[in-house]
């Protein structure tokens, strides 16, 4: 019985004659019926090979002998490009990359415009979707046809020649407790683990994720600096532990002297994560830690109900307020930001040290 195998694999039988058979889908006819490609061999390895070097040929731009549409070398782009994404950025990537296909179906890619891409883009729009997405999926076909230029399959990338449709209205502005919030949270929240949480992502501008996927061993035991090694990931509703957001991410955060206590506090677990799931052994959910994070704030009153990521928000804020530099402010939080790299890679220790000592001051009851 023949073995389907996954999008882009192909159907693989054996034949009565001894041989294996490796068929798949190659494109569409003119008349909009699918065209097939078949791969024989002597063993399954033979004809897996065989169509790892066709598909090579065709991304390299050596197969031209057939018309190709949109949707197949989107799909090719998808494959070559997945590794490079985080597994929770690929769903909305294959979203996207779904839009894009039925936008463009059935379409070679060397008829399609700079013309063509902004009706397409002009109709997501009118069909009410955000600035932002918008943005992304431009994004995206760009990197499609620049890989496609790059590979002599067409003569320019027509995204490069489109022009840019003006944002509709102002970008959202990130929402950040007041200074007065802040001092009202580090005086009244209680010593328990999301008090202690709260405290922390404010005095050290980590992310949820990284919080999330702490454990004992990455927080020294005085508290004064956490090592941020790994995030929490969510993929599908499954939680797991994966690298943090970005390689600038890796980083050593220096902890306010006056936070150093809710550091050590939740260092002191025999859990394997500071928090730590039913299902031992298992990270938090992040929409459990959300959950639990909005009923401190109503229960510590004077504040508003804002998210766990505005605890990193407003970390940046306070900091430029105190007068500390951007440069060493990137450097504790990790922002990814490659125009800064070069800059705050150079942040000395003891400049980073005198700055946690301006929060540690603003903020000591």
């Amino acid at each position: 019985m023949p073995s389907k195998r996954s999008h882009g694999e192909g159907t693989l039988r054996h034949r009565s004659d001894g041989r294996w058979e490796l068929r798949m889908m190659d494109g569409y006819q003119k008349d909009g019926s699918p065209r097939f490609k078949t791969f024989y061999g002597k063993t399954q390895k033979e004809v897996k090979l065989k169509l790892k070097e066709y598909q090579d040929a065709l991304i390299s731009g050596i197969q031209l002998d057939t018309i190709l549409y949109f949707e197949d070398w989107a799909d090719t782009w998808f494959e070559g490009h997945r590794d490079n994404i985080a597994p929770t950025t690929q769903e909305s990537y294959k979203y996207c990359l779904k839009m894009l296909k039925e936008g463009f179906y059935h379409r070679p890619l060397t008829v399609i415009r700079p013309i063509d891409i902004e009706n397409f883009l002009k109709g997501m729009r009118r069909d009410g979707r955000s600035d932002s997405y918008i943005s992304k999926a431009r994004g995206m076909l760009y990197q499609i046809f620049q890989k496609a230029e790059a590979n002599d399959l067409v003569r320019r990338n027509p995204v490069r020649l489109a022009e840019k449709m003006r944002a509709t209205g102002t970008a959202k502005r990130k929402e950040a407790f007041t200074t007065a919030e802040v001092a009202h949270l580090m005086k009244v929240l209680p010593d328990d683990r999301m008090g202690l949480s709260i405290r922390l992502l404010l005095g050290t501008g980590m992310r949820m994720q990284e919080l999330l996927a702490l454990e004992p061993q990455f927080i020294e035991e005085d508290g004064s600096v956490i090592h941020i090694r790994q995030a929490v990931k969510v993929v599908k509703g499954t939680v797991s532990i994966g690298s943090p957001k970005s390689k600038d991410s890796i980083r050593d955060i220096p902890v306010p002297l006056n936070v150093r206590p809710c550091a050590i506090k939740l260092r002191d677990t025999t859990d394997q994560f500071i928090w730590e799931s039913p299902k031992t052994g298992l990270p938090c959910n992040p929409t459990h830690f959300r959950d639990v994070f909005r009923k401190s704030l109503e229960e510590a009153g004077d504040v508003r109900l804002l998210t766990p990521h505005s605890c990193r928000h407003t970390y940046v804020s306070q900091m430029q307020a105190l007068g500390v530099d951007i440069q060493t402010i990137q450097s504790i939080v990790g922002h990814a930001d490659t125009e800064m790299t070069e800059h705050y890679l150079h942040v000395q220790e003891s400049i980073r040290q005198s700055a946690i000592q301006l929060f540690s001051e603003a903020f000591s009851a």
